[in-house]
Parts: structure tokens; C-alpha cells; sequence
């Protein structure tokens, strides 16, 4: 079973035989590793080398190691899209062949804070409505989201029961959103969201901010969304210029 030396160096090849190995269902899912010692003895490499692969592994969210208990495979993500791509939560539950569904938890009308002032260009006398879901596939919960939008762009009709907010903006409001300037970054336990969303504690979020913008230029829309990382992953297309 030890690995076959060539010129790279060992941890990249048992980085390669490692993700083989998870690929072809030797190491399943949720499965845990062997230890260490054992793992270093059956690839034929030092522990030093089977720890920075594993180091790596973890990084790209292939492993986990839970402090005390050991290492275990990570579940594949069941939801990704390119994050040049502007796609709503429902279209990326609805390809994956699942059921897109909302969990309403509150719906308020606020008076702007400086941060809305400043993203949206409004003023102080402006009403901002605030929106709090939680997003579902098939009964789970694997998103929770907040959304921020001028309460004057909301048209009358407006109703929690339609699932995508992008939708209710493009169709009820008429106002299409075309592009968005997002930050997207990893965290770990969150003492609100991570028991919405029934994470373990070993689990990571991707947090995904967006400032939406309409065909005149116009903000429209603020969105934060919480994902569980082990449910989504998002990639980015770079082109060389």
C-alpha cells in the first residue's frame, strides 16, 4: 500500500494517494481514519510527511481532525456554484435535485443604521426592512440569511411565501438585479447561527456578504448568508490577462 516515489516531494503524493483512496469509497464519508502511526506505516512515509498532508487536506476541507478523537473523512459538499456566478440559494438547491423550502424568523421595519446609509445612499428618515430566513433542502436546514433592502422598493404585494428574494425584487418590484460585489469568508462555531443551521461544533461556515445592484447602478439589496461548509463550496473561474 506505501506510495511509489517520484520527483515531487512525499507529502504531495500522499496528499494525491489519500484523495485516490477517499475517491474510490476506501475511506468513506464520515469514516475516521487510521491513526497516524498506522497511516505513516502503511504509505512507507514519516509522520512529519503524513502530518503536513493532512495538514493540507484539512485546509481544503477534504479531512477533518477533531483534538482527541481522531480524523475523519468530510462529507462532499451537496451545493456548489461558481462565485462569479450571481445564483440565487433556491436555483443551487433546485440543481442539486432537491426541494428548496424557507423557515421565516422575523420581518421588521428599522430606521437605516450608518452602515445603511452608506451602502444604500439613503437617508436617516428612510425605512429599512430587515428579514431573517433560514433556507432548507428537503427539510434541512442549510442556510441562514439576513436581508437588508430599502422598505420603498418593496412592492405592496410583498409576501414570505416565495422563496427566492431576488425573484420578488425582479418580478414583484421590478427592479432586476445584474450584479453584485460580494466578500466571502470562513468561520468557525457561531453561537447563533451554528445551532439553526444544527452544525456540530467541528463544523465551518462560509459567510457570503453581497451588495446587489440593478441595471441603473442603484443598490438594491444586502444580503448576508451563513452556509454550512460542509453542504456548499463556491469556486471562482480565473482568467489570465
Amino acid at each position: 500500500m506505501s506510495i511509489k516515489s517520484d520527483n515531487r516531494h512525499l507529502y504531495l503524493q500522499v496528499i494525491d494517494r489519500l484523495k485516490q483512496d477517499i475517491e474510490v469509497g476506501l475511506y468513506k464519508e464520515r469514516e475516521k481514519l487510521p491513526s497516524e502511526f498506522d497511516l505513516a506505516k502503511q504509505l512507507g512515509v514519516s509522520r512529519a510527511t503524513l502530518r503536513e498532508a493532512l495538514r493540507i487536506l484539512e485546509e481544503e476541507n477534504i479531512i477533518i481532525r477533531r483534538h482527541g478523537v481522531g480524523t475523519f473523512v468530510n462529507a462532499k459538499p451537496l451545493f456548489t456554484s461558481g462565485i462569479e456566478q450571481l445564483n440565487s440559494v433556491t436555483n443551487m438547491i433546485l440543481q442539486a435535485g432537491m426541494k428548496p423550502g424557507t423557515i421565516f424568523l422575523s420581518s421588521v421595519t428599522q430606521g437605516p443604521t450608518e452602515e445603511d446609509i452608506r451602502r444604500f445612499s439613503c437617508s436617516f428618515e428612510e425605512e429599512i426592512a430587515v428579514i431573517e430566513r433560514v433556507r432548507t433542502a428537503n427539510g434541512e436546514p442549510v442556510v441562514y440569511c439576513i436581508d437588508k433592502v430599502p422598505e420603498k422598493i418593496l412592492p405592496d404585494t410583498f409576501s414570505h411565501e416565495k422563496e427566492s428574494f431576488l425573484d420578488v425584487l425582479g418580478t414583484d418590484a421590478g427592479r432586476k438585479i445584474t450584479y453584485a460585489i460580494a466578500q466571502i469568508e470562513p468561520i468557525g462555531y457561531h453561537d447563533k447561527v451554528s445551532p439553526i443551521l444544527e452544525c456540530d461544533p467541528e463544523t465551518a461556515l462560509l459567510v457570503l456578504k453581497q451588495m446587489h445592484y440593478d441595471e441603473m447602478d442603484e443598490p438594491i439589496l444586502y444580503s448576508v448568508n451563513y452556509f454550512r461548509a460542509d453542504k456548499f463550496s463556491f469556486h471562482v473561474l480565473r482568467k489570465r490577462i
